[in-house]
């Protein structure tokens, strides 16, 4: 497939997400862009937020992994459903009642300035990892598969993707991404059903012949029952929960969305739903996995880990395939990244430099401080996703989780303890005990080994990590 056609394709595909934000941001304010002016549709809302969930990374790694890891993501999609549940029925009605714009001002109420500064901070740098190495994957496959061949350099390549989505999120905030996720949500889903029928057609096979070959080959198995080895079904399970828990239950981005909905009772639909959705759109993504890999055995495919999926469907399947691919992988990349630039100027405006406290500014001088915010948001995008070319590590997904255990434990500490207890902290002390969890947390990751022997800690660092805030912030503690 000419690059300049499905570059070309990519183009039209943006006027379309441009379109969108045209028709939704018009009479937009900063309420709307914060949260919607919570009128969002809770069916919109859960069905935009597997996008956002999902992200290129699911499109790509999840797949490519199977080799590797056969089908035991699926048990931490298992707990992602438990995760679900507990957001909707104890996070969701905390934050309605509390009427928040920002869930860290739960922090506020309950501890104080400092705490609801450092929850802030906390978010803003996992957020911004985390967006940004999703971001990464998906340009980097794109400037490999297209851009490269055109002689457009990569960091052309990062600063166009970053203004487009800067163009349509510019003004609308929550109120078009509610619109622009549920339609590059469909866009994904597609390309992943009919890569799916594309790839059993050639391959000869039904439903049922093609999981038989998959057993053969071992890819099928889910549990682990070794309790030693990090991929053990309870850790994973466990790990997936808390995972939910805190990168959508206590994650501005993903809050925001669900707070963006009137009503609790149709909120708590919309993440129970997202829950149940997501495993099995996840298992269909490792069930293509699976196929992918007797594909790529059939046709003499070299390639592994995230390459897999774009060497197949760009050199090894026909041009029509190729442009579904380009469609549904880029469906992917903005649901996760726009969502996460409106989350992060949403943050940084609200909880850091308490723009709604600053009752002098009129509404004009406070939007086009937003605006600001909004584009120094989409610098620090550019030079994370420099960043991560350099690290260039095969397989995003497991990097990504495993970063989250340590950016993300202090909240999971902060809110836990919020929730538990009935203690006051001293407030002056949290930004000490939010950065001590996770170096303690390093280094216990680095020589587990020499701690517990045989015994591997793997996701369930998230919890450790959240664990010893926890005990920190007990240590600290005031009747």
């Amino acid at each position: 497939m000419s690059p300049v056609i499905l570059l070309s394709i990519i183009i039209v595909y943006f006027a379309l997400l441009l379109w969108v934000a045209y028709r939704t941001g018009k009479g937009s304010n900063n309420e709307s862009f914060f949260i919607g002016n919570r009128k969002s549709n809770w069916m919109l809302v859960a069905f935009g937020m597997i996008g956002t969930s999902l992200s290129g990374v699911t499109f790509v790694s999840v797949p490519g992994a199977v080799g590797n890891d056969k089908f035991s993501y699926l048990q931490i999609t298992l707990g992602y459903l438990i995760g679900y549940i507990v957001v909707a029925y104890v996070l969701l009605p905390l934050y309605y009642r509390l009427k928040l714009t920002s869930i860290y001002g739960y922090l506020q109420q309950r501890m104080g300035q400092l705490s609801y500064k450092s929850g802030a901070w906390i978010f803003i740098v996992s957020r911004l990892v985390g967006a940004t190495a999703r971001l990464y994957l998906v340009v980097n496959i794109l400037q490999i598969s297209i851009l490269d061949s055109l002689g457009v350099p990569f960091i052309v390549t990062t600063l166009i993707i970053l203004a487009m989505i800067i163009l349509y999120t510019y003004e609308g905030g929550v109120k078009t991404i509610v619109w622009t996720d549920t339609l590059q949500t469909s866009c994904m889903l597609l390309g992943l059903i009919i890569c799916t029928v594309y790839m059993l057609n050639h391959l000869g096979l039904g439903f049922g012949e093609s999981f038989t070959a998959m057993q053969e080959k071992g890819y099928t198995r889910i549990f682990d029952f070794d309790p030693n080895q990090k991929s053990f079904f309870i850790k994973q399970i466990l790990a997936g929960a808390f995972i939910t828990i805190t990168m959508t239950g206590i994650d501005q981005e993903m809050m925001q969305k669900s707070l963006s909905v009137t009503r609790l009772k149709d909120s708590q639909k919309n993440m129970v739903t997202l829950g149940f959705i997501l495993l099995g759109v996840i298992s269909l993504f490792l069930y293509m996995g699976g196929l992918l890999h007797l594909y790529g055995a059939q046709e003499h495919v070299t390639s592994s880990g995230d390459q897999l999926f774009p060497d197949i469907a760009l050199n090894h399947m026909p041009g029509f395939i190729s442009i579904i691919f380009i469609i549904a992988l880029i469906s992917a990349l903005f649901p996760s990244a726009d969502g996460a630039m409106t989350a992060l100027t949403s943050s940084l405006c609200i909880d850091i430099f308490g723009m709604k406290e600053k009752t002098d500014w009129d509404d004009s001088k406070k939007e086009k401080f937003r605006k600001r915010i909004h584009l120094i948001v989409a610098l620090s995008f550019l030079i994370m996703v420099i960043i991560f070319k350099v690290i260039n590590d095969n397989s995003m997904i497991g990097l990504i989780l495993k970063l989250a255990g340590f950016t993300y434990g202090p909240l999971l500490g902060l809110f836990a303890f919020g929730i538990l207890t009935k203690y006051r902290v001293n407030d002056k002390l949290v930004p000490y005990v939010c950065i001590a969890a996770p170096v303690i947390s390093f280094f216990i990751d680095k020589y587990q080994e020499n701690m517990f022997g045989d015994f591997k800690i793997g996701l369930e660092l998230l919890i450790i990590n959240g664990l010893l805030t926890f005990i920190g912030l007990w240590l600290i503690r005031k009747k």
